[in-house]
């Protein structure tokens, strides 16, 4: 037989193998995330908002401050990006925690560019 020849016969038994090489694994998509945003009014008190930001978001003292300025300055801020549920929730929780309150506050969810 030919050197080649052989070659040839001889990688034809690895033909099968090159699938198991090359097969990819189907990449998980990972569900969008959602942005939470507090808006401004001119009715609810910032110590208000400043509780709000500790209480369900998390914040210390200190986070939580700035972000009310940054919603009393321009209007809105991003206080938190969560998956969907949670994000619907901390937006019903702050929504319900206003209103309970007697405060116009308004809390939205926007999708994640």
């Amino acid at each position: 037989m030919h050197r080649d020849a052989m070659m040839m016969a001889d990688r034809s038994d690895d033909d099968g193998d090159t699938s198991i090489l090359t097969a990819t694994k189907p990449k998980t998509k990972r569900p969008p995330l959602y942005k939470v945003l507090l808006l401004n009014d001119d009715f609810t008190p910032m110590e208000f908002v400043v509780h709000v930001l500790e209480r369900f978001f998390g914040l210390n003292h200190a986070q939580a401050f700035e972000i009310m300025l940054t919603v009393h300055k321009k209007g809105v801020a991003v206080v938190g990006v969560f998956s969907h549920e949670i994000a619907e929730t901390k937006v019903a929780q702050v929504m319900d925690f206003a209103r309970r309150h007697q405060h116009p506050l308004q809390c939205t969810m926007e999708k994640e560019d």
